[in-house]
């Protein structure tokens, strides 16, 4: 499930893109909405029932899809989710996984960080915010490839940029 793209697929301007899409077995749980809704519909009429059910366990799939998180660094911005923000408001990079991770996203969360987390994702990239009227001290991205969008997002803080671009 995991799409990440480089500058070998698409434009040159994308540096690194991972849709944070849910893993497998959420998707099988969430497939169980197509019988549920096929037996409320079933004293209507069963053949309406068995279509509208598949129908209804397809959209509901599909936007578990469609509404998962984006991670992209181009042109020097990095998005997570809603938010962006220019590489070059960016600090340190640390990359936390397993025990670390949990209590990154447990009980050493700090409340004012921006949160892109994930269940099923246990790779968290931590990037920290150098920009003084920016009231998130880091951003808490999960990841699935942590060290990859850590390379990309230190190449993209060094990389110098076009003005203009």
């Amino acid at each position: 499930m995991q799409k990440t793209v480089s500058g070998v697929r698409a434009s040159s301007a994308t540096r690194y893109r991972e849709r944070l899409s849910p893993s497998l077995w959420v998707i099988a749980s969430a497939a169980v909405v197509a019988p549920m809704a096929a037996l409320v519909l079933s004293p209507f009429d069963t053949n309406l029932a068995l279509v509208a059910g598949a129908a209804i366990g397809v959209c509901f799939i599909w936007l578990l899809i469609a509404g998962s998180p984006v991670v992209e660094i181009r042109d020097g911005v990095l998005t997570a989710g809603r938010a962006h923000i220019d590489v070059g408001f960016t600090g340190d990079v640390a990359v936390v996984a397993g025990a670390d991770a949990q209590q990154a996203r447990g009980p050493g969360l700090n409340p004012r960080s921006w949160h892109v987390i994930r269940g099923g994702i246990d790779g968290l990239v931590i990037v920290s915010i150098t920009d003084p009227d920016d009231p998130a001290p880091s951003w808490v991205i999960s990841s699935r490839t942590p060290d990859r969008l850590a390379a990309w997002l230190r190449r993209a803080q060094t990389t110098p940029r076009t003005p203009g671009r």
